[in-house]
């Protein structure tokens, strides 16, 4: 079986930022999927499972509502390793011209004072819960994209040669 493209990224070497992970044809129009990456796989520690879960509820709820993104949207959810969100788009646009986007959700979070969609019949796990943490992540990555938005590295998966396959392809990172 053929490597999928997001795993043949070295995760090594990427660091928290906004990143194209891949860009599909549906019916004719771009839909764009773009890693939003909190932590630095493999070296920081994974998002805490119940703040994951609350970052997703809210920062879904944000994206859906806000009036000038939200027939663009078509999923936000968590990436399985903990270290960040999928956030698929239709339209073909840069990560630097979503930035702004990607932070005010995050800064969406400290407004919240419950988290949206937490009762058993909207929930599958709804006491996994945990707001405070949430907040903590949020302000965290939208202070690290402020401060760090004019450096191309947040916005570039990481460029190096990487192994060569048993029928000897070439892997190159993104």
């Amino acid at each position: 079986m053929d490597l999928i493209p997001s795993f043949s990224v070295d995760h090594t070497a990427i660091i928290p930022g906004i990143f194209t992970s891949r860009q599909d044809q549906a019916g004719g129009n771009v839909i764009t999927t773009y890693d939003i990456r909190l932590t630095r796989p493999n070296r920081e520690p994974a998002v805490d499972v119940a703040a994951m879960h609350s970052l997703e509820h809210i920062i879904a709820t944000y994206l859906r509502n806000d009036t000038d993104w939200k027939d663009e949207i078509i999923y936000w959810g968590p990436m399985g390793c903990l270290t960040g969100f999928y956030l698929i788009l239709k339209g073909s646009r840069s990560p630097q011209d979503i930035c702004d986007l990607v932070i005010n959700a995050f800064r969406s979070v400290d407004e919240t004072e419950t988290v949206p969609g937490t009762e058993p019949k909207n929930c599958g796990h709804y006491l996994m819960h945990n707001l405070g943490m949430a907040k903590w992540y949020a302000s965290r990555f939208a202070d690290y994209l402020e401060e760090n938005k004019d450096k191309p590295e947040i916005f570039e998966y990481p460029k190096k040669e990487r192994l060569i396959t048993d029928n000897g392809k070439h892997f190159y990172d993104s």
